[in-house]
């Protein structure tokens, strides 16, 4: 019988969810890191605590796959000890290609397992470019999947070193590159020296100059200070930043949330808009004065933050276009109430989305309901997903159209399984999108309409 600390020959099998792969050994599943289905690879043994798998690290590549290649980052390839190898790259081994086809086997599988669907359909691709308004390409991904990310987050230990976590530990490493950051938050990060106990942020909007936030871990009694008779001093992370996304500027803070694809913002909103177009057939409702959904009709962007989603609803239903966005962060609903301000029908609301929904639900008037029946929901929650209370609230609202933007297959797919049990099915293909190349996140675009048309 196999222990922790053993080392094994172990034949990979299969990816599965948060970028890990399997195999079997003494007839229990193995996951392990920095491995490709079809490999033999030499693992160590970490965890076989629990009966029904057990956890490795590969240690050495057997047989290797086709699709393995030099990692994108390399001190995490695999001749770098595994403690030392840092996380947040882990398909990096993996050609580009190839890793869009294994997230999109997880999706799949996650949507057949989880969503209860027999025969799942997805597509994935890569980012879209940005174009100027005469076509020419102003920004597109890399061949290889690096120099994307805009955001960058690093730790700060006890002895003032600054980096990223190993992988699956919370160790800092040091003196690394970064070649998933663009040219300029990679300079900046490996520029930095020294710190305070907590996190480093590193920030790069639209006007391409790398902001840098020190999150220092403050004592309980700290989160306190400026209550009372004198105001919270506010620090660099409330820097007002413009983001720009189809010709349109949007207001964020720099500590607030944004995509951190460079390319990202623009790949939804076209994903989402395409999406909604396609309901059309591509031709425009007769009587809607052009828009692509019903103008007059009552439509909700939940988890808002600052107002994307809703301004992309906005351009399709048109100037007088009713929008109301939801998001739990004051500040970001600030900032959403400036960035819809040209649409007359737009609302920004602060609230937890589950009571904000369990208040509309409760007291939605008639003509209300008759509104919010002929809308769209468009929620783009957190990793863990909307969860059944917030989706039997809205399948209570009974929309004509859900637009759920995703960022964990197995979340999604237990959300489309209680919107199906409201009364809803997919209404086109879930599109992927490799937003986040050379990790194992994808993002997903699913559209669900209600069973049998309008009630």
């Amino acid at each position: 019988m196999s222990a922790t600390g053993d080392v094994i020959d172990l034949e990979i099998t299969d990816v599965a969810h948060g970028g890990v792969f399997v195999g079997r050994h003494e007839g229990r599943v193995v996951f392990v890191p920095d491995a490709i289905p079809g490999e033999t690879v030499r693992v160590r043994l970490t965890d076989t605590a629990k009966k029904s798998f057990w956890r490795g690290e590969a240690l050495e590549i057997l047989d290797a796959s086709p699709h393995r290649q030099p990692h994108v980052w390399r001190q995490a390839d695999i001749d770098v000890d595994p403690e030392d190898r840092p996380g947040g790259a882990d398909f990096g081994h993996i050609e580009l290609s190839h890793q869009r086809a294994l997230k999109l086997r997880v999706l799949l599988d996650a949507l057949q397992r989880f969503g209860g669907i027999e025969a799942p359909a997805a597509t994935i691709e890569a980012a879209s470019p940005l174009l100027s308004v005469s076509g020419e390409v102003l920004a597109d991904e890399t061949s290889d999947g690096t120099g994307w990310r805009t955001r960058l987050s690093l730790h700060v230990d006890a002895d003032g070193r600054i980096g990223p976590f190993a992988a699956r530990s919370h160790r800092v490493i040091t003196d690394l590159d970064f070649p998933l950051a663009t040219a300029e938050v990679e300079r900046a990060a490996i520029e930095l020296a020294g710190g305070r106990l907590g996190r480093i942020d590193l920030v790069q909007p639209a006007d391409g100059r790398v902001r840098v936030l020190a999150r220092p871990e403050r004592r309980a009694d700290a989160a306190h200070r400026g209550r009372g008779g004198r105001p919270a001093v506010r620090g660099p992370e409330s820097e007002v930043l413009i983001e720009k996304v189809g010709g349109r500027d949007f207001r964020v803070d720099a500590g607030g949330f944004w995509q951190v694809h460079r390319l990202a913002a623009n790949s939804l909103t076209q994903r989402v808009a395409s999406s909604l177009r396609s309901l059309r057939g591509g031709q425009t409702p007769p009587g809607t004065g052009g828009s692509w959904i019903d103008p007059d009709a009552w439509h909700l962007d939940l988890y808002g933050g600052v107002g994307l989603f809703a301004a992309t609803l906005g351009d399709l239903g048109g100037s007088a276009a009713r929008v109301t966005t939801v998001e739990s962060d004051a500040r970001a609903t600030e900032h959403a109430g400036e960035n819809l301000v040209e649409w007359v029908g737009a609302r920004a609301e602060t609230g937890r989305v589950d009571r904000w929904l369990a208040r509309l639900v409760a007291e939605a008037s008639t003509s209300e309901r008759e509104r919010l029946a002929r809308g769209v929901v468009l929620l783009d929650p957190p990793r863990a997903g909307a969860g059944r209370e917030v989706v039997e609230h809205i399948t209570a609202l009974s929309p004509e159209t859900v637009v759920y933007v995703a960022c964990d297959p197995v979340a999604l797919a237990r959300d489309i399984a209680t919107f199906r049990t409201g009364g809803y099915e997919l209404a086109q293909n879930v599109a992927a999108l490799d937003l986040f190349p050379n990790s194992h996140h994808v993002e997903a675009v699913a559209v669900l309409t209600r069973a049998g048309g309008a009630r």
